[in-house]
């Protein structure tokens, strides 16, 4: 379902432990996230939010293959929610694992950004 939407075109950045790549649906850009998300590849998810910067563009970081998330991680996750909201646009968090579910809830993110159990949900919400 949501990933025979995801057969459009795709970019990727990767480097050795860590990749995002991004996928242009209809209405919804999803940023897939694999690896870890500390202070040495935060700076990749900023920057793939960063090109989402259409007015009301919405957006859903697919954390299903993410394996750990520090404070970098998270703060990228609010500075980006605070920009899409601002431009009118929305943030959504799709199927963490286990640890990183626990971790979002932990610090609370789960109260500010919709934090979504699977892709399908995020996608059709």
């Amino acid at each position: 379902m949501a990933e025979e939407r995801m057969a459009g075109s795709e970019r990727a950045r990767q480097t050795e432990q860590f990749s995002v790549v991004t996928t242009p649906l209809d209405d919804v850009t999803v940023l897939t996230l694999a690896g870890e998300i500390d202070l040495d590849t935060s700076a990749h998810v900023r920057r793939a939010l960063e090109i989402v910067d259409a007015p009301g563009a919405r957006v859903v970081i697919d954390l299903r293959r993410v394996t750990f998330i520090d404070s970098s991680g998270i703060n990228v996750f609010i500075a980006g929610h605070r920009a899409l909201t601002e431009a009118g646009g929305r943030l959504r968090l799709a199927g963490p694992a286990e640890s990183v579910a626990r971790t979002l809830e932990i610090v609370g993110i789960d109260t500010l950004i919709d934090v979504c159990p699977t892709l399908g949900e995020a996608l059709d919400g």
